[in-house]
């Protein structure tokens, strides 16, 4: 009996562990990137080399969050002003229309 648990036990740690061996790392993925992009640009020997050396190389782009936020946040502003002294469902169809325009300014 101890056995057989002790079987289960260890056939259950190697299946997690295999699991977490075929999650790839970051440094994979964009491995796997360049390799799709050398191959793309079809790219042999030296200038294949340098175009590996450089891709891998390469920090990724930073995307500052208030700025990709920004927008419709300001809008919100935007038609909230405009929209002072609206009430009920003029208020609604009003935010929405605004909203879906990206802010007063904007509405036609």
């Amino acid at each position: 009996m101890n056995k057989v648990l002790a079987a289960l036990v260890m056939s259950a740690v190697l299946s997690a562990m295999s699991v977490s061996a075929f999650a790839k790392t970051a440094q994979q993925e964009k491995m796997g990137t360049c390799n799709k992009d050398a191959a793309a640009k079809a790219l042999k020997g030296d200038e294949r080399k340098a175009f590996m050396k450089s891709c891998l190389s390469a920090k990724p782009a930073e995307v500052t969050a208030p700025a990709a936020d920004a927008k419709p946040q300001n809008a919100m502003t935007s038609c909230n002003k405009a929209a002072d002294g609206k009430k009920g469902d003029e208020r609604k169809k009003f935010m929405s229309s605004c909203l879906s325009a990206k802010g007063p300014e904007n509405m036609k």
